[in-house]
């Protein structure tokens, strides 16, 4: 079962009229929490972020599963029916989300460092290609303000200056 506060944020976050998966992230950002907590494991940050996505959609989030391009039937089938559950929530079977959290709890706390997620993060963008990281970096630019940008376009030109002294 999610946290209460994730709930809230999420709640928070459809309010504010933020999108589906901006709420949705509410519930990975917990996931990722409790693997580096310990509560459980995860075998890659790609089952953390589902094991989110997952807990989005039971939680009422109006989350569409994914593309077919971009999933396999039984990925959103699955992503289908949690859908259809959080317009019915039910408690969760005790005997197998013990089993759950049992398998959960012999994966690796460590795939969801922050190296992990930042190689999780480019690769995905770069799936998606340039045109789309670039408009991503665009809407970004709207959301940091005088001060966001001025620190970024410092950041560069260290990262720019230390890249030309190496090469």
């Amino acid at each position: 079962m999610p946290e209460e506060e994730a709930v809230e944020r999420a709640k928070r976050d459809k309010e504010e009229g933020k999108s589906p998966s901006t709420q949705a992230g509410e519930f990975v950002r917990e996931e990722i929490e409790h693997v580096r907590e310990g509560k459980h494991g995860a075998r890659s940050v790609q089952q953390a972020i589902a094991i989110g996505l997952s807990k989005a959609r039971r939680a009422g989030v109006a989350l569409p599963p994914p593309k077919a391009a971009d999933a396999s039937a039984d990925v959103r089938g699955r992503a289908a029916r949690d859908l259809k559950r959080g317009k019915r929530p039910h408690a969760p079977s005790p005997r197998r989300s013990r089993a759950v959290k049992n398998a959960l709890g012999k994966e690796s706390k460590s795939s969801v460092s922050s190296k992990a997620l930042s190689t999780q993060g480019r690769r995905s963008a770069r799936r998606r290609g340039p045109a789309a990281r670039k408009a991503a970096a665009r809407r970004s630019v709207h959301t940091k303000g005088r001060q966001g940008l001025r620190q970024a376009a410092r950041k560069a030109a260290r990262t720019r200056r230390s890249r030309s002294r190496r090469g």
